[in-house]
């Protein structure tokens, strides 16, 4: 289990990430302002014991050194190779360990079609401003970390996810967490974009019955198509 305290929203996001990479099963309670609670479950709970998924959990270490505050606690599970018996034992770390991580820090952009859509932005001429990966929001048993948050001086906000990479079970799960995040009310605006050339019927994803507003781009991402919505679903009080 990983305690990640308050942090900088960015450290986590490198830590999900990191998750995800190592195909490590996980549940996720907290929020930004307090922090995370990570339980991952060990080798023992698939079929058999795997030191592969084992060491997919070592490999995550590195990864959780870029957070400031945290600790990490897991059960091990040893069996000798002579009797065949098992023995337990715990084992702890935090963030005062001293240890320095050999992975990267995390990117400023995921992608090539985020930083054009950013560039692009810091072009126009509009009050609202465009932040990067500032909003965590949970969701039962995980966290989605929308891709960018706009904000108006009125104090209306605003979170973009850009939806432009093809793989069945990253479209599913992207659209899945859309309508867990408007059916529990948990941000007061979302919108999608999503890209044209995506097979959603072959993914399995319908769009027709999303809550959330989407905008369909070709090649890159448009501001402006972003702001059009903006201006015809939002007022001072509303998304």
């Amino acid at each position: 289990m990983i305690n990640a305290y308050r942090n900088v929203p960015g450290q986590y996001k490198l830590l999900f990430r990191y998750l995800k990479l190592f195909g490590l099963m996980c549940y996720i309670e907290g929020d930004a302002d307090h922090g995370f609670t990570v339980t991952i479950d060990g080798p023992t709970s698939l079929f058999k014991p795997s030191t592969r998924y084992g060491l997919a959990i070592a490999k995550l270490i590195p990864a959780l050194l870029h957070v400031s505050r945290w600790n990490l606690t897991a059960t091990l599970h040893n069996r000798d190779r002579d009797s065949g018996h098992w023995t337990h034992g715990r084992y702890s770390l935090d963030s005062d360990c001293g240890l320095i991580s050999h992975y990267p820090p995390g990117k400023e952009y995921d992608s090539l079609l985020e930083e054009s859509f950013a560039k692009r932005w810091a072009k126009l001429d509009t009050p609202w401003q465009l932040e990067r990966e500032v909003d965590l929001v949970p969701i039962p048993g995980s966290v989605a970390i929308p891709d960018f948050r706009l904000v108006h001086p009125d104090g209306r906000t605003i979170l973009v996810e850009i939806v432009g990479y093809w793989r069945p079970e990253y479209l599913r799960k992207k659209f899945a967490q859309a309508r867990k995040i408007e059916a529990g009310g948990l941000t007061s605006g979302f919108i999608l974009a999503v890209s044209e050339r995506l097979n959603l019927e072959k993914a399995g994803v319908r769009v027709n019955d999303l809550p959330v507003p989407i905008v369909w781009f070709k090649g890159k991402l448009q501001p402006k198509a972003i702001l059009d919505l903006i201006e015809r679903v939002a007022t001072p009080t509303e998304i």
